[in-house]
């Protein structure tokens, strides 16, 4: 008994979308095997260069600042002159 029209494009339709899906699945394998190498080495030196950055910046602020207290001496408790 042959088939109608419609359960023919159903089927047609339903391949497609499977063969899409598989299609997006071995891309996003593909994208993963891809990315780790690369990426994780160029973060690292990324932050490296933050940090070195940074450091140089703190050091332009310490410069001249020999006679006022830094942030670890106005956290400390003092203790009264008179006693």
């Amino acid at each position: 008994m042959p088939r109608g029209r419609s359960t023919f494009t159903k089927r047609q339709k339903e391949q497609a979308r499977q063969q899409k899906q598989r299609d997006k699945t071995e891309k996003k394998t593909q994208r993963r095997q891809d990315q780790p190498d690369g990426e994780v080495g160029q973060q690292v030196d990324e932050m490296q260069e933050m940090r070195e950055l940074a450091e140089a910046q703190a050091a332009l602020f310490r410069i001249g600042s020999d006679d006022e207290p830094n942030s670890l001496e106005l956290l400390a408790p003092r203790k009264p002159a008179d006693q």
